[in-house]
């Protein structure tokens, strides 16, 4: 015979106010991409404040990149690490990934990340480098 014993529900607290470095902003960014070469672009990254706690945040992704197209996805941020997934909005490209980031910041004091991204589909495999800095 098994015997259940009911357990008091234990009150959940709040989660800690966000604590860490907000990296909301439009940052001017120039890359490398394993097909494509060269680029410039403009990414806009907008805090998730209601998912955002602590040291770690959430962000709405944007980059732009001229004569290209426009890329969504979403960011998080642990500290001075930061994960990205992206989607160009032309899903026929299959030019989507995921990135990961080490944020500092520039001599001036501007907030800076440089990523390495992955692609699986985009033309057969592809990866790239990206450095912005927050204007």
């Amino acid at each position: 015979m098994i015997i259940f014993s009911a357990s008091t529900a234990t009150a959940q607290t709040a989660p800690a106010p966000f604590t860490g470095h907000d990296l909301s902003g439009t940052y001017a960014c120039t890359g490398v991409d394993g097909h494509e070469g060269a680029y410039t672009s403009t990414v806009t990254l907008e805090m998730d404040k209601a998912q955002s706690h602590g040291t770690r945040a959430g962000y709405h992704f944007k980059m732009e990149v001229p004569g290209y197209g426009t890329y969504h996805g979403v960011a998080t941020a642990d500290g001075d690490i930061m994960a990205i997934t992206f989607a160009h909005e032309d899903p026929a490209t299959q030019d989507y990934g995921t990135g990961i980031a080490k944020v500092t910041r520039t001599q001036d004091g501007k907030a800076r990340f440089d990523k390495f991204y992955y692609e699986d589909a985009y033309k057969g495999g592809n990866t790239g480098t990206e450095s912005c800095v927050r204007n």
